[in-house]
């Protein structure tokens, strides 16, 4: 049984990203379907599709890698709210990750966003991680 669901989602992805992987399997829920996609529109990964014949289902994620240094897009993934001390922050507040080269993803009450969105949108919330 997993205690934190999204702590387990970016230690997946970090572990894939460790190993070279091109392709990681992630059981499937409706926040990790919400991070997949900012991951997605933000160019961290290549693609993703969402399976959901098997029960819970999963989630397939293409890693992105740069074809002449095979680095990856996504150098580093913090879980930065917890189960066990929640990080609330309001608007004026909102953390820039390497000063605006990465991203934050807030759970607002307009749903998931990155921190970007959330300033233009002026909305706070709680920072669940922070990717470069």
């Amino acid at each position: 049984m997993v205690t934190d669901p999204i702590a387990d989602y970016l230690t997946r992805i970090r572990n894939a990203v460790m190993a070279n992987h091109r392709v990681v399997e992630i059981p499937k829920s409706k926040i990790k379907e919400d991070i997949t996609k900012i991951l997605f529109e933000k160019g961290y990964i290549l693609n993703y599709k969402v399976e959901i014949e098997p029960r819970p289902g999963m989630i397939k994620i293409a890693l992105k890698y740069h074809p002449v240094s095979k680095l990856s897009a996504i150098s580093n993934l913090i879980r930065v709210s917890k189960p066990g001390l929640r990080k609330y922050v309001d608007t004026d507040h909102l953390p820039r990750v390497l000063n605006g080269l990465g991203i934050a993803i807030l759970s607002t009450s307009q749903g998931l966003m990155t921190d970007k969105e959330a300033k233009v949108k002026k909305v706070g919330g709680e920072v669940l991680c922070y990717i470069s």
